[in-house]
């Protein structure tokens, strides 16, 4: 009787067990792809999936997106300038058999060719393109990823150049540059400044040629611009040529003025001397 309790509570273990182990679930995101006896039988979808026990296997495969950091890469470009070059990659499962059958570790193979891709695309550029055309290197990336992926059941959907280090020297160089670069274009705009700065005074200078008055609306406006901080110094703008010539009139006036009243008159005799001179005969006395 013993026995026969002891041999239904192994039965009963056991036919748990292989209930267990027949019952599996596929998660929505996933697809289980079954095989028998190792031959492939086909894909199941999600949802409570029964299986026999030790004769059938289930593997599931996420289709979800998976993003796979690639690591930093020492790459010489095209123009013999060492960089370190970090990227990510976006990529999934369309078809979950192929990526089960046709390589062994999916995850580890596009890893792996991911960094030989990275370093062969960009070593064929220079450094300036690698720095300005990100979106075309990325795009080249892909696509040679595509092709080769796509025998694995896998699609790369996006990848991304993430951090390009720079050696010290190289920064250093591109640092000096760029602003020999931004000199420049300060310099052209101060130029082109002083060109419609002197344009602007030519046409007011025609300007105030033709309106003589408008040069003393000016020496007026002038003046309420000292005066404005409360300046005691009053100043008159006056054109300098006249005012240098009026200055050189006023000197010669002077000077012709001066000079009769220091010369001595002819007719007019001499103290000191005691010879007396005969007297001119006045106008009208006979001879």
């Amino acid at each position: 009787m013993q026995a026969l309790i002891v041999l239904a509570v192994v039965i009963g273990l056991l036919a748990l067990l292989g209930l267990a182990l027949s019952v599996k679930v596929v998660k929505q995101y996933e697809k289980g792809v079954l095989f028998r006896f190792g031959r492939l039988i086909g894909t199941r979808d999600a949802g409570l999936r029964f299986i026999i026990p030790v004769v059938d296997v289930l593997h599931r495969v996420s289709l979800r997106v998976v993003t796979m950091p690639i690591q930093s890469q020492g790459i010489i470009t095209r123009d013999n300038v060492s960089v370190d070059v970090s990227a990510v990659a976006y990529f999934r499962v369309v078809d979950a058999v192929k990526s089960v059958v046709a390589v062994e570790n999916v995850h580890a193979a596009i890893n792996q060719i991911a960094q030989t891709t990275l370093r062969k695309v960009v070593g064929q550029h220079t450094l300036d393109e690698t720095l300005s055309e990100t979106d075309r290197i990325n795009l080249g990336i892909r696509e040679i990823l595509d092709v080769t992926t796509f025998e694995w059941g896998v699609q790369v959907t996006l990848v991304e150049l993430k951090d390009i280090q720079l050696p010290d020297t190289m920064k250093r160089a591109m640092a000096r540059q760029a602003e020999a670069e931004r000199e420049k274009r300060a310099k052209i705009i101060n130029a082109e400044g002083e060109s419609l700065a002197a344009a602007a005074l030519g046409d007011a200078s025609d300007t105030m040629m033709a309106h003589p008055l408008a040069l003393q609306l000016r020496n007026l406006q002038s003046l309420v611009e000292i005066g404005v901080d409360k300046n005691t110094t009053v100043v008159f703008p006056a054109p300098l040529m006249s005012t240098i010539g009026e200055l050189g009139s006023f000197l010669a006036r002077e000077t012709a003025a001066a000079a009769p009243a220091t010369a001595l008159p002819a007719s007019v005799p001499d103290s000191t001397d005691k010879t007396l001179r005969p007297a001119t005969d006045a106008p009208g006395t006979a001879a």
